[in-house]
């Protein structure tokens, strides 16, 4: 078999191989290349290399290659993995990471290798806050800025000075390996920066996280996201939501990259307060959590500040149900979702049927201009 073009998975226990196609775990050909490095990053170019040599083939049971997708093996406690990028060491592979669930570190590692053709263009030269849970969502947990030593040479460093001084080399997903990589070091969800690591102060996306107050239905925040897409349309300003994973709605706008995160943040602010003007019997824009009437969501601007993250879009979050952050319609919106309809388990199916809902928020057409509005 040519195993140029392919990707090679070893096990430990053998010097078997078995590869699968580069092109089912590829970025779709419309997506932006995962190639260009800006000029921030500390860049380590990722190379793809392939088997020179193989043995006789693995058993069918490990060669599961189903809708184009390798299939980990779930009898091993851990494996190297040759991916677009380099090889990846994935380790404690039966550690149960959901109790209730039966689900394991494996599973969650299969869960990105499967939607990792969606989600790794918006991670792309973003970087990432690590927020780690090495023995599963009942762990005890922690957040990584920078980088850890060693790592793989595929994984890229993006260097950004806090108001202390300190310049901090935080890590960048660029490609499949370093994906696999962050997920390995136990970060269930991912969070990424708003901003590009070319200029870290000038994000590209605009956006409202709904949260609603202890003791209030998720109905309303269906309710205040579609006013928060009304108030938008009257501006001309199309969003995209998707649901958090965790309690809530984020409504995301793609912008034009221009102002300042602190102008968008402003912008955030203000908006926000209005419609909890005009709507004060659905939405607070109350910051501190003491004053916020009950029964009411909250419209977090603070969440566009500069060094703030959310859940990524594809996101697993650390819940017991598994539920992942998921684009949606407004249709579904309107309709009425679950945040319990949007799970490990069944987000991959979805995105090969309906593909990237939130494809816009990558393309460079149809981004808001924010500045006449400033």
């Amino acid at each position: 078999m040519d195993q140029g073009d392919g990707l090679a998975v070893k096990f430990l226990d053998s010097n078997r191989f078995v590869t699968i196609s580069k092109a089912s775990l590829s970025v779709s050909p419309d997506a932006p290349s995962l190639d260009a490095r800006p000029p921030h990053l500390k860049d380590v170019k990722p190379k793809l290399r392939s088997a020179t040599a193989s043995t006789r083939p693995l058993p069918a049971r490990r060669q599961n290659v189903a809708a184009g997708r390798f299939s980990i093996p779930k009898d091993v406690a851990e494996m190297d993995i040759l991916v677009d990028g380099g090889s990846v060491h994935l380790t404690n592979l039966q550690k149960i990471f959901w109790p209730s669930l039966g689900l394991t570190k494996r599973d969650l590692l299969q869960y990105y290798l499967d939607v990792s053709r969606w989600i790794l263009p918006h991670l792309k030269d973003r970087a990432m806050v690590m927020k780690r849970y090495p023995n599963g969502i009942n762990g005890p947990f922690f957040f990584m800025k920078r980088a850890p030593e060693p790592r793989p040479q595929s994984v890229s460093i993006c260097s950004i000075e806090h108001a202390s001084g300190n310049i901090i080399g935080f890590p960048v997903v660029q490609d499949l390996a370093s994906l696999l990589w962050l997920v390995n070091l136990g970060c269930i969800d991912l969070n990424p920066w708003y901003a590009r690591c070319d200029d870290v102060y000038r994000p590209d996306f605009l956006h409202f996280d709904l949260d609603p107050v202890k003791g209030t239905s998720f109905r309303k925040v269906l309710e205040t996201a579609l006013i928060v897409r009304d108030a938008l349309a009257a501006l001309k300003i199309a969003c995209y939501p998707k649901t958090t994973g965790s309690r809530g709605i984020h409504v995301y706008v793609p912008i034009v990259r221009g102002p300042l995160q602190k102008q968008v943040w402003a912008f955030a602010k203000k908006f926000s307060r209005e419609l909890a003007k005009r709507n004060p019997k659905v939405i607070t824009a109350e910051y501190r959590v003491a004053k916020r009437p009950a029964g009411r969501v909250l419209v977090d601007y603070n969440q566009n500040a500069w060094n703030r993250t959310l859940a990524s879009v594809y996101s697993v979050r650390p819940k017991p149900a598994a539920t992942v952050s998921t684009p949606v319609t407004w249709e579904e919106v309107e309709r009425g979702v679950r945040l319990e309809d949007f799970t490990m388990r069944n987000v991959p199916a979805r995105l090969d049927k309906l593909g990237d809902l939130w494809k816009p928020l990558l393309a460079e057409r149809g981004r808001v201009d924010l500045k006449s509005l400033l």
